[in-house]
């Protein structure tokens, strides 16, 4: 029996035995809805659903912005299970009270509710909170309030730090946040929803942009201008306060997911860091091949995983429930849980391990070379294990913000505002000039890796401010080049995200990209390859290279460079399987 304990599992076989419910009996599930008043006065309306026979259960909580009417079904499944399952909507959300500003009252408002629960002759006092994105948010809020009665939290795909949700190497997730924005704040009756976001997402000053959607968003203006980490940040800053919690916890994501950072660090702070050393082995990981919106799927955006790819989230997380919310059940010889359990993209499979990075596995670089010429996928850049021995021309490409290279191809059917985070085949953007391309031989034998992704640059760019964008590429043996992994560094942010320090004009510097956690085994018979450009938009905000901030509306070309030469060898270095 592998390392997931005798409970999990047959805990999954009664929970897969299940009968599936329609969408028309789903629907059919009775509930009663109820208002649930906050310290300040506010009624929240929230609906219980249970098991009429049911005088008491462990009571599953999820609080969402996204009207909670929409999880019936998964509703049901958590009452088959034996659990009372409450869905409530967000404050200034749908069917309650108040005025919506993300994430501000989540940790309050969540405190309150599950105080509420306790009082409820239909809960036993056991509690736990579900969900994914920002339902998983208002999971970390309203356990640093510590609640009574809240025994374990399963937040899927979502941050503990709001910021580094937001920003990465200084640039912002813009279109994330912007239509975020536009579907989710209070729009005049006489205004429509942006028609042509390619333009708008295109915006200068970034300070401007709800003016240019076409109404005031006074909390995304907010965002927008407050690149650096400071104090504007704090009340969303969980990172330090959740590793006083006494919580079991089961973190859940995919490495395409623009959350895939901060819910694995959160998995790793609490493993290693939570106050409580007891808690530190209640803690597990499931890392998938996902994106955001296709969590348990095996199909990815162009790539399918194969039918491993495949989990049942709800069955999955009823077990983990089951552990800890019924400890009556557990068999007192039942093996501990695994604490990670990761999918190894190329090879299709689960793995178990330890700790996240897993073990058995060591930094290696694979070092950038070309005759100056890594320009498009037709260029003369290659990759190897062999670090540079003598003077090697650098390459040179000209980041324009009014043509910033794409996050991904573009399409009709996805237009440059539709850029998916998701695995797609790279070679349409890979023929621009202002893409630099690295590739290596076919492998002779399988690259195994698993861990966190980095590159080691050495750059120079002519402006006072320079993106680098660093892609990690699988180009399968028909030429697909299938992205694995991306990191982003905003010239200004080198050295801290607390402050911008412009770049001198033509100095070399070195700098750190983090590509974020990956596990992947690259076949026999497929190339390694690294693609660098000056943007990822509009996943991220275009880089003016200006360096005067989300207020300037100016934005000027800037002429980058890397090099690689012995002195200066720049690399992507990979965590491999010895």
């Amino acid at each position: 029996m592998s390392h997931l304990s005798r409970t999990f599992l047959v805990t999954l076989v009664f929970i897969l035995s299940l009968p599936t419910l329609t969408w028309a009996e789903a629907k059919a599930i009775p509930y009663d809805t109820v208002t649930v008043r906050m310290r300040d006065g506010i009624t929240l309306s929230t609906d219980i659903y249970r098991h009429s026979d049911n005088k008491s259960a462990p009571t599953i909580l999820v609080r969402t912005p996204y009207n909670k009417r929409g999880v019936r079904s998964t509703a049901a499944r958590f009452v088959a299970a034996g659990y009372s399952f409450v869905v409530q909507d967000c404050r200034g959300r749908f069917e309650s009270q108040g005025t919506f500003i993300p994430y501000n009252n989540e940790g309050q408002d969540g405190y309150d509710t599950i105080e509420w629960l306790q009082h409820q002759p239909w809960c036993n006092g056991r509690i736990a909170m579900w969900g994914s994105s920002y339902v998983g948010a208002t999971q970390w809020q309203a356990a640093v309030e510590h609640p009574p009665g809240l025994v374990t939290i399963l937040p899927t795909a979502t941050w503990s730090s709001f910021y580094r949700n937001l920003y990465l190497g200084g640039a912002v997730r813009l279109s994330l946040i912007a239509t975020w924005a536009g579907g989710n704040s209070d729009r005049p009756a006489n205004i429509g929803p942006p028609t042509d976001w390619d333009s708008t997402l295109m915006h200068l000053p970034l300070s401007e942009m709800d003016q240019k959607m076409g109404w005031s968003i006074p909390w995304l203006h907010a965002m927008l201008t407050h690149p650096q980490w400071n104090g504007f940040w704090t009340r969303l800053e969980l990172a330090e306060q959740i590793l006083d919690l006494n919580l079991p916890i089961q973190h859940v994501v995919g490495y395409y997911d623009f959350f895939s950072r901060e819910s694995v660090g959160n998995f790793q702070r609490m493993q290693q860091l939570a106050t409580k050393h007891a808690i530190r082995k209640h803690q597990q990981l499931i890392l998938g091949p996902w994106d955001h919106g296709t969590i348990g799927e095996s199909q990815v955006g162009d790539v399918n995983f194969g039918p491993h790819a495949q989990w049942d989230r709800d069955a999955s997380q009823i077990a983990w429930l089951d552990h800890y919310l019924k400890p009556d059940h557990i068999p007192s010889d039942a093996p501990p849980l695994s604490p990670v359990r990761y999918f190894s993209m190329g090879d299709n499979l689960w793995q178990n391990a330890d700790t996240w990075p897993p073990q058995g596995f060591k930094q290696t670089p694979f070092y950038l070379h070309s005759d100056g010429l890594a320009n498009t996928l037709n260029g003369n850049g290659t990759l190897d294990s062999i670090r540079p021995q003598q003077e090697e021309p650098h390459d040179t490409f000209v980041a324009d913000p009014d043509h910033p290279a794409p996050a991904c191809p573009v399409t009709d059917s996805r237009p440059l505002h539709r850029a998916t985070w998701a695995p797609v085949d790279q070679r349409p953007t890979e023929l621009r000039d202002d893409v630099l391309v690295y590739t290596s031989t076919r492998l002779m034998s399988p690259l195994t890796f698993a861990g966190n992704v980095q590159a080691k640059l050495f750059v120079s760019a002519d402006t006072p401010d320079a993106d680098w964008v660093v892609k990690l590429i699988d180009v399968h043996p028909d030429g697909f080049a299938q992205n694995i992994a991306v990191g982003l560094i905003r010239g200004s942010f080198r050295n801290s995200e607390r402050t911008s320090e412009p770049l001198v004009p033509n100095r070399m510097y070195e700098l750190s990209v983090d590509l974020g956690p990956v596990a992947a085994r690259i076949n026999a018979g497929h190339q390694l390859r690294v693609d660098i450009s000056g943007a990822y938009f509009p996943l991220f905000d275009r880089n003016p290279n200006t360096a005067k901030g989300p207020y300037s509306k100016v934005s000027i070309k800037a002429t980058e460079r890397v090099f690689h030469h012995k002195d200066a060898a720049s690399c992507i270095i990979l965590p491999v399987k010895q």
